[in-house]
């Protein structure tokens, strides 16, 4: 089994940035525990910044891999591209936020993005990830 978890803009900050809002770990520390965690999956992680390098990693992986966990950061509420390229590929994706989105400022109560992916996660801290690898893993075809 090959999953990608996806990271986009301001996400490669975390563990230094708005520590009360997304806590003192590094994603590529979490990456690590969650690796070991998962052994029988292939686990590959990447984050830009850019919303472009975003959409040609949905693209690259999307017929080809078992699943995306995908935190788009702010791109969630602006981007219709990237919920287009989300509905373009055949490639499950879990939409996932480290905060409850619904929890703060009105523009985040909406995603471009949830209408095209298989679910959505967030409020649950890092262990938002967790649990959206637990649903692609335990998913049944």
């Amino acid at each position: 089994m090959k999953i990608l978890i996806l990271n986009g803009p301001n996400l490669n900050l975390l563990g230094v940035r708005e520590k009360s809002i997304y806590g003192d770990q590094s994603f590529e520390a979490y990456f690590r525990k969650l690796q070991a965690q998962y052994g029988g999956v292939e686990l590959t992680y990447f984050q830009s910044n850019s919303e472009g390098e975003l959409i040609n990693k949905l693209h690259e992986v999307g017929f080809s891999r078992d699943g995306v966990v995908f935190n788009a950061g702010g791109y969630t509420h602006t981007s219709v591209a990237l919920g287009d390229a989300i509905a373009a590929i055949t490639t499950p994706v879990v939409e996932v936020h480290i905060s409850n989105v619904y929890a703060r400022e009105p523009f985040r109560h909406h995603s471009y993005l949830s209408k095209n992916c298989a679910g959505v996660i967030c409020g649950f801290g890092l262990e938002s990830y967790r649990l959206a690898l637990e649903y692609l893993v335990n998913r049944t075809v």
